[in-house]
């Protein structure tokens, strides 16, 4: 088996690759091994020192590395991690997890919503997607927009960058009645 790896904005995250589908739909973000109790393949990958968040894509594996850490010694082991567990036939989820909205919402503000989460769709989360990580929509209410980023793009240096002036403007550009874009932390 073969695992590429890439870059990612983050310099404490990369992303590998294994060439075969891990989710068949929406993602998978787990911040510590407590939080993986769901996923054998996050709780595999934490068992190596020096990992310290696993999300998981369509095709691929953010890993995130403790910052005390150095890649040279945490790539081969992760890559020997996966290579393990692929093996294993083992399945990469058990079970969903929840996705709970953090803002209440108004129902007045269903069209608006609705065009949010299909710009966040189509534009954003493909790109984000690009960069090891994903952007959750947590929700809308008086003209702000409530967004998680969850692997690669959590804890990265340019992230708020992409937030405010990427994702910010171009709900702003399409969507007139979004007046500010907001990180929330779950």
């Amino acid at each position: 088996m073969f695992i590429e790896t890439d870059v990612t904005p983050n310099p404490d995250t990369l992303k590998f690759l294994p060439g075969r589908t891990l989710l068949e739909q929406g993602t998978a973000n787990f911040s510590d091994i407590d939080a993986a109790d769901n996923s054998p393949l996050a709780q595999a990958l934490f068992a190596i020192d020096g990992v310290s968040g696993v999300f998981i894509g369509y095709d691929f594996v953010s890993v995130t590395k403790a910052t005390e850490m150095d890649w040279t010694t945490v790539k081969p082991l992760v890559l020997a991690g996966l290579m393990q567990f692929f093996a294993s036939g083992a399945p990469v989820i058990t079970g969903s997890g929840s996705d709970d909205i953090a803002v209440e919402e108004s129902e007045e503000d269903a069209d608006i919503i609705e065009q949010i989460k299909t710009l966040l769709d189509e534009k954003v989360r493909p790109a984000v997607a690009g960069d090891g990580g994903d952007i959750i929509y947590r929700g809308f209410k008086e003209g702000v927009v409530y967004l998680q980023m969850q692997g690669a793009c959590a804890g990265c240096p340019s992230s708020t960058i992409t937030l405010k002036h990427g994702i910010e403007n171009l709900l702003k550009y399409y969507v007139p009645e979004v007046i500010d874009v907001q990180p929330v932390e779950m």
